[in-house]
């Protein structure tokens, strides 16, 4: 299982509170419902350090032969 370390949990959580902060000042009832689902997934990320974006982006390099 790839962990994210705590430097990329803590962008993960800011960038989350970003998305929030636009979504607050457009106005919770002008945007969409979908793009709530995005900061709810990057806060989940940040909370457990399992990131799914990473751990596929690591799993296609490794398929290529591009190590860390």
């Amino acid at each position: 299982m790839f962990n994210a370390s705590y430097s990329v949990r803590l962008f993960l959580f800011n960038l989350a509170v970003i998305i929030m902060a636009g979504i607050w000042l457009s106005g919770f009832d002008q945007v969409h419902w979908f793009i709530y689902v995005v900061p709810l997934f990057l806060t989940a990320a940040a909370v457990t350090g399992f990131c799914p974006g990473l751990f596929i982006s690591k799993k296609i390099l490794a398929a290529i032969g591009i190590r860390e």
